[in-house]
């Protein structure tokens, strides 16, 4: 399957705009993983992404008369940028959709390339399927951003360049994965090559399409994908690339977005640059990968498959990495109110480091203490600190894996009401556009009163919400059902632990 590629990924035009990115050490990490680990530097190209290799090689297998008709593409980032400048080098007219939202930086970008930007929809389907239409009507060519022979055979070259500037045994070569077209250039150049080299493909936790897909024998769409390495959020693999992966692919490993921010600090430590979510998803899956495996003295290579994040995001990323590095514990604590209690919680700690400290006192119940404490990487450290705890007789929940608790409930804590009649709990994701909860508010009754309401802006083209409604039992899935139609993504938290400690 992977020969019918070799040719073109040989033959592929792609450095008029694309560079050959080097492949540099990583000493930090590989002291920690006991590995050689090499990072191939994607995010050093032009437009901070592999992404221009593919589009360009694209364009350039166009006809003449193709070219003269124009092309079209939707994405809200890497794609577009890489299309953009290719149809600016090529001399053709370039539309790009996007959604409404795109960062602003990011349009700026593509506009300055000279394509034509054409806001649309809020998510990247409403985009895509707006594109198609466009492309039918206007007679454009289409751009598919992975589907696409020509598009992977030019993402394919990264892995001609890796086989040819490391020629040392590698064990295994790390890829993410979105719709696949990097994985499949990858893996079809690499194992025709030298097959001894396993290729891992490695997906976010919540938008594991290739995973999915390679268990069912078949290419499957996921029911909804999370949107924190949008980079790679994409709910169905591509049909070629599936069609590659099946042949080429040795495994596929998976990240959550703390492992992922743990995978972003340690791109910075060893190259003093900041990966994309996306781009460091590689990094973050090798870790996972070394420690299941128990993979030692081997050389790992790791692409680092771009940069394009936004400036906002990194404070979000900065909270997050110690938990994905599993430096830190988030812990909830129900304690008396007699003299002294605080200094003997602190004591049980065992001196480990405190970075956060949230104390409410409760006049008719237990106070409650909200912590972020660091611990070792080591599992059983944390066994011995929540040991330590409960032996003083504190009543000890670890909320290091709730999501609630991280978002959002650390910054509430003290928001005590009294019992609330018919209060509903949900986590959304609001488009970070304006008018985004004018029209979320929209499409409530007038009976449905919220209770509870919390934001926290991350940077990306989505902000997370925290809302408290109270709706009658019998009219929430009128509610949930009101929600899916409009296509905001939810999860029901009623029954979350950090809720009923803190706010219930």
């Amino acid at each position: 399957m992977s020969n019918r590629y070799i040719k073109r990924i040989l033959e592929a035009s792609v450095y008029d705009v694309a560079i050959e990115t080097p492949i540099h050490p990583m000493p930090l990490l590989s002291e920690s993983l006991g590995n050689e680990v090499l990072l191939k530097r994607e995010d050093l190209q032009p437009v901070f992404s592999f992404k221009l290799r593919g589009a360009y090689n694209k364009l350039t297998k166009l006809t003449p008369r193709e070219k003269k008709r124009g092309v079209i593409a939707a994405s809200a980032g890497n794609h577009a940028q890489g299309v953009a400048i290719s149809a600016q080098r090529l001399g053709i007219q370039g539309t790009i959709v996007m959604p409404k939202t795109t960062p602003q930086i990011k349009v700026a970008a593509v506009r300055r390339r000279g394509s034509r930007v054409i806001l649309h929809g809020q998510r990247f389907d409403d985009s895509c399927t707006h594109a198609q239409m466009l492309a039918d009507d206007e007679g454009l060519i289409f751009i598919h951003p992975y589907d696409d022979v020509d598009v992977i055979a030019g993402q394919g070259t990264i892995g001609m360049e890796i086989m040819r500037q490391h020629t040392d045994p590698i064990h295994a070569i790390f890829i993410p994965v979105g719709g696949g077209g990097l994985i499949a250039g990858v893996a079809a150049y690499v194992k025709y090559l030298r097959p001894e080299i396993k290729i891992i493909g490695v997906e976010a936790e919540d938008s594991a399409c290739l995973k999915a897909a390679l268990e069912a024998g078949r290419r499957v769409t996921l029911p909804s994908i999370g949107i924190f390495a949008d980079g790679v959020a994409v709910s169905q693999i591509g049909k070629e690339p599936f069609r590659v992966a099946k042949d080429c692919v040795d495994e596929v490993v998976t990240a959550t977005s703390d492992e992922i921010c743990a995978a972003i600090k340690d791109v910075f430590d060893d190259t003093r640059s900041i990966a994309e979510p996306a781009g460091a998803l590689a990094v973050a899956g090798m870790r996972n990968y070394v420690r299941k495996k128990r993979i030692r003295n081997k050389t790992l290579v790791a692409i680092d498959s771009g940069a394009n994040v936004n400036f906002q995001r990194l404070r979000y990323i900065s909270e997050r990495f110690e938990i994905g590095e599993r430096a830190e514990m988030i812990l909830a604590a129900a304690i008396g109110d007699e003299p002294g209690i605080l200094k003997r919680f602190c004591q049980a700690l065992d001196e480990h480091q405190i970075t956060e400290f949230n104390y409410r006192y409760e006049p008719s119940a237990a106070a409650k203490i909200y912590a972020r404490v660091h611990v070792s990487e080591d599992p059983k450290d944390r066994t011995r600190l929540l040991k330590s705890l409960r032996s003083e007789g504190f009543s000890i929940t670890d909320l290091s894996d709730n999501e609630l608790a991280k978002m959002h409930i650390g910054h509430m804590v003290g928001s005590h009401t009294g019992g609330v009649e018919n209060e509903v709990l949900y986590r959304f994701e609001f488009p970070e556009c304006q008018g985004a909860l004018s029209d979320f508010l929209a499409l409530m009754e007038p009976t449905w009163n919220i209770s509870i309401f919390h934001y926290r802006k991350t940077g990306g083209a989505y902000g997370y919400v925290f809302v408290g409604i109270q709706i009658p039992v019998e009219q929430r899935k009128e509610f949930e059902s009101r929600m899916s139609q409009a296509r905001y993504s939810f999860v029901l938290e009623q029954d979350n632990p950090a809720y009923k400690l803190f706010l219930s």
